[in-house]
């Protein structure tokens, strides 16, 4: 994990007597894409919450550039660079778009917020159509644009998206997977992806992990995970056929 932006060792977290966290590793180089993929309940969300700061580690470390950021209060962790842009959107439905983008902003005390702002809305030109909307009352796909717009106004080093596909039509998943990869190689925001759609995520993402049942069962990049036997039957819905064409349903991942 030497050099990485960010960088996660043996990490627990707990929820009362469930240990939600087993022990996890990671790494995310500075612009680079990483995908954490998992079924419900593996702890992903868990783990970006740990790394954001929204809970406290048991154990482990979480390093920003080096820096130990575990445990520290959400807002230092944002004006470090850190964002979390977490599941089910959570916009402030009774504000107005421009309310919203002011409010990602609310820890800057640059002069740049208004560039900043040109920036968002050549990413996504919706936004600025919809400027005194309540959030509200935005599409499903606009509102994930306008958290994905809130969090690169704090001006962040690293995004933590969780699951940013949920809910969303193939072409808008499509759309909104494009912006990602283009703010990575563009800006040079760095991602830290937590998905379910595991083929949208691993191709835009650099490299990936697995997690079941809160720990690390696979890693490695993108395009040999994309490969990978298990990955492709039990995460990408490739049926792997018998000589007699039969699904072997039964087969177990060789992770376990």
């Amino acid at each position: 994990m030497s050099g990485a932006l960010l960088a996660v060792r043996n990490l627990e977290t707990w929820y009362g007597p469930i240990m939600a966290i087993r022990g996890v590793s990671l790494a995310v180089p500075e612009g680079g894409i990483v995908a954490v993929l998992g079924a419900n309940g593996a702890g992903k969300t868990t783990l970006l919450k740990t790394i954001s700061g929204v809970m406290d580690p048991d154990k482990g470390e979480v390093l920003l550039a080096g820096e130990s950021i575990e445990g520290a209060e959400p807002d230092r962790i944002v004006r470090k660079g850190v964002v979390h842009v977490p599941e089910g959107r959570e916009v402030f439905p009774l504000l107005d778009v421009a309310e919203n983008l002011a409010m990602g902003a609310y820890t800057r005390a640059d002069d740049g917020v208004g560039a900043d702002l040109d920036m968002v809305y050549g990413y996504f030109p919706i936004l600025k159509e919809r400027l005194r909307q309540p959030a509200g009352t935005l599409s499903g796909g606009e509102q994930q644009m306008l958290a994905i717009a809130r969090g690169l106004m704090a001006r962040p080093r690293i995004m933590l998206l969780d699951e940013p596909s949920l809910g969303l039509s193939p072409i808008l998943v499509r759309d909104i997977f494009a912006i990602i990869h283009r703010l990575s190689e563009e800006r040079g925001v760095a991602m830290l992806l937590v998905e379910q759609n595991a083929r949208a995520a691993l191709d835009i993402a650099d490299f990936g992990y697995v997690m079941e049942v809160g720990r690390v069962v696979m890693d490695g990049p993108a395009e040999r995970l994309r490969q990978n036997r298990d990955i492709r039957e039990f995460y990408l819905g490739a049926q792997e056929r018998s000589q007699r064409g039969e699904r072997r349903w039964k087969r177990r991942k060789t992770w376990r």
